[in-house]
């Protein structure tokens, strides 16, 4: 900076000389483009991208580009094309009362699904803004067609199935590197796959299952954020937004149906706040803490506030409370990530009762919720090609890995005396590579088991209730973020 305020005083000074002797003439355009450059250098100064700054896309932690003094417009994205086997049934009834007819079933898939397109601009004076649209599972196809042969009827035909949905907007203002705010729809950084979802940052063709059964998964809401870095390697977010809605809650997938809206807009009658702290001030590991804390009952257009005054459900808040601790460690070759997530519902049976007690056609499950729901995996991985000086120098990355998780959606709840739900837990083993040909580009392929929890059987003896669930899986993955 100091080098072009001298230079800016010196062309001043030449310019003052050199009109006093009537021979040489600067333009005030001439000026006007070197102080914009000297704006944007103090820009690129204030904004935090140093290494291990908050990025401005996921709020994780990543690498920046050597020179981003006057790249202003970023461009990038993250996606996964898979196909699996799996020689367990996918029926709905898999885990109903005969689990052992469905014991031979097996089925395959081929998918996309997720597929990223992120665009985002530098404004300059600490002004950014970031978008993220995400096609799942190949987005939707669908159209008005006249049917010629039934009379020429319109009618409306659905090709394709799948989802399309806006990610991310967000505005963003950087006073400097400590202080940052940010407002509009954003990711919800609980839990290491949240704050790292991209496609290489996981070992496994698809997400980690824990977290991402248990709670949302990419988590976005329109939220207003302070965020920011030391030099020392802290980073912190603190949010604030709008609650969950507890009518969508279930018995497979805890509060996870509860983000967002089926609606128009996103109900706000109770609020939430989240935080998220990393610290990567030693060379190759990030260590964190997250969590989540927020009312989610009266979340909900089924009832007015004074009709559930007026009824048993007075006092019902549904706190939502999660904690999570997260770590990545890279180094010699290996990568070790893992994470632990519980989270703890209040009043989880009058909430049971009250979405059971819902009317036909209404958003709710109408099924039973936990009190605590509990995930945890660790993975390790290890690059055989960095033993090898060829490979290594071009670039090119071969892991072995494995990874154990433990789940359970199910992990405590009120007044139900059976094992109806021991399938909502689990353990899960897994193997297999990655091959990275480029940074940016991935080849998985993944051997997974399942092995779902015992509980007392019919005849009162303790044992295996429902199948195991191994499965095969490939995928091609990428992700990448460049300014341009």
């Amino acid at each position: 900076m100091y080098k072009q305020i001298i230079l800016l005083i010196s062309l001043i000074v030449s310019a003052l000389c050199a009109y006093a002797e009537d021979s040489i003439k600067v333009s005030s355009a001439d000026l006007q483009a070197l102080m914009q450059r000297i704006e944007r250098l103090e820009q690129a100064q204030a904004h935090p991208n140093k290494k291990g700054y908050v990025d401005g896309v996921t709020g994780a932690t990543r690498q920046a580009p050597k020179d981003t003094t006057n790249r202003r417009f970023t461009i990038g994205g993250y996606g996964e094309i898979t196909a699996k086997h799996c020689w367990f049934s996918n029926n709905y009834l898999r885990y109903g009362k005969n689990p052992e007819k469905y014991a031979n079933d097996h089925y395959g898939e081929f998918d996309l699904p997720h597929v990223v397109i992120y665009l985002g601009y530098d404004f300059g004076k600490g002004w950014s803004v970031g978008t993220e649209i995400e096609f799942e599972h190949g987005g939707t196809e669908s159209a008005i067609e006249i049917e010629e042969e039934e009379g020429g009827e319109y009618e409306s035909e659905i090709e394709r199935g799948g989802e399309v949905a806006l990610e991310q907007f967000w505005l963003q203002k950087a006073f400097n590197r400590y202080a940052i705010l940010r407002a509009g729809m954003q990711v919800i950084p609980v839990g290491g796959l949240n704050a790292h979802h991209e496609s290489t940052e996981y070992f496994g063709v698809y997400r980690n299952e824990g977290s991402f059964t248990i709670i949302p998964s990419t988590w976005h809401e329109v939220a207003l954020t302070f965020m920011g870095s030391t030099p020392n390697g802290w980073h912190y977010q603190a949010m604030f937004l709008p609650g969950l809605d507890s009518d969508r809650f279930n018995r497979k997938n805890w509060i996870k149906p509860g983000a967002g809206s089926p609606y128009e807009f996103k109900l706000a009658n109770v609020f939430a706040g989240a935080a998220r702290v990393d610290y990567t001030g030693v060379q190759g590991l990030r260590l964190s803490l997250s969590g989540y804390c927020g009312n989610s009952f009266r979340n909900t257009l089924s009832k007015t506030n004074a009709e559930l005054d007026a009824s048993a459900y007075k006092n019902v808040k549904g706190t939502v409370t999660i904690g999570a601790f997260d770590f990545a460690y890279k180094g010699y070759g290996a990568i070790v990530r893992g994470e632990f997530l519980y989270g703890h519902l209040s009043d989880a049976a009058l909430i049971t009762q009250y979405n059971i007690s819902m009317r036909k056609g209404s958003v709710s499950s109408k099924q039973w919720v936990a009190s605590d729901a509990l995930a945890a995996g660790i993975e390790a991985g290890f690059d055989f090609f960095s033993l090898n000086q060829k490979l290594k120098a071009k670039s090119q990355q071969l892991y072995l890995f494995a990874r154990y998780d433990y789940y359970d959606s199910m992990f405590k709840y009120d007044n139900q005396p059976t094992d109806m739900y021991a399938w909502c837990g689990r353990h899960r083993l897994a193997a297999g590579i990655n091959y990275f040909p480029i940074k940016q580009v991935g080849v998985k392929a993944e051997f997974s088991y399942g092995i779902l929890k015992q509980g007392t059987r019919a005849d009162g003896t303790r044992g295996k209730l429902y199948n195991d669930e191994p499965q095969i899986a490939v995928g091609i993955v990428y992700a990448g973020f460049y300014q341009l």
